[in-house]
């Protein structure tokens, strides 16, 4: 399994998990994914971060988007961490997600998820907090890497889907903390020729000291 790169289809693969075995791509379906890997079970940061997307789940099935964890320890021992995770989040009934074994650490050396700074009891290097984004094509979107000791955001990440999913379908990019319902830039390749058809909404132009047009702002389509 070669380290996915941005465009191209995720590797497929197999794993135990809290919900049973899975095949990869056959679970995806015909949604978008995240796959989000953990250092340890029963450690503080990942706790928290795993209650919070518990609590996001709604959010991300607007989004038609599935949700993995991935932490190197094994089922059993992803069950009992449930319970904790449950408890410090207050997260009622079943566990809205499942989370993959990698006691052997075969996907976090597969997937180059492996923070050689941050290491178990027994010296050997923990899984960072990685984030893989996947489209319903199965491609990869976007991944970002995080040391052992430093959450993610998560509100970033449902961001990052808003305008993933945005700019899929329209010809714009999203600016600099763009937020949903905020502007977007029509994309440079678009032609002014186009422009009246395309965003009907209108577009805005930013004079700049080179005299250039290309920052073109447009209401979010």
């Amino acid at each position: 399994m070669a380290k996915p790169k941005l465009g191209e289809v995720f590797p497929d693969f197999s794993a135990d998990t809290t919900v049973g075995k899975i095949q990869f791509h056959n679970w995806l379906g015909d949604s978008w994914g995240i796959l989000f890997s953990h250092p340890a079970d029963f450690t503080p940061v990942c706790t928290t971060e795993l209650g919070r997307v518990a609590k996001l789940v709604p959010e991300f099935q607007k989004r038609n988007v599935k949700v993995i964890g991935l932490s190197c320890d094994s089922v059993s021992s992803h069950n009992s961490w449930i319970e904790d995770i449950k408890s410090y989040s207050m997260v009622q009934g079943d566990f809205p997600f499942p989370i993959i074994d990698d006691e052997r650490r075969e996907l976090a050396v597969q997937l180059d998820m492996l923070d050689p700074m941050e290491r178990d009891k027994d010296g050997l290097p923990l899984t960072c907090r990685a984030v893989f984004i996947i489209d319903r094509l199965k491609r990869l979107r976007l991944s970002l890497l995080y040391p052992a000791t430093t959450g993610r955001n998560f509100n970033e990440i449902l961001r990052v889907v808003d305008a993933l999913q945005l700019t899929d379908g329209n010809k714009v990019a999203t600016p600099a903390d763009w937020k949903q319902g905020e502007e977007v830039m029509v994309l440079p390749t678009v032609k002014e020729e186009e422009v009246r058809d395309l965003f009907p909404k209108g577009v805005s132009y930013v004079n700049l000291p080179s005299g250039k047009s290309y920052l073109r702002r447009t209401p979010q389509p």
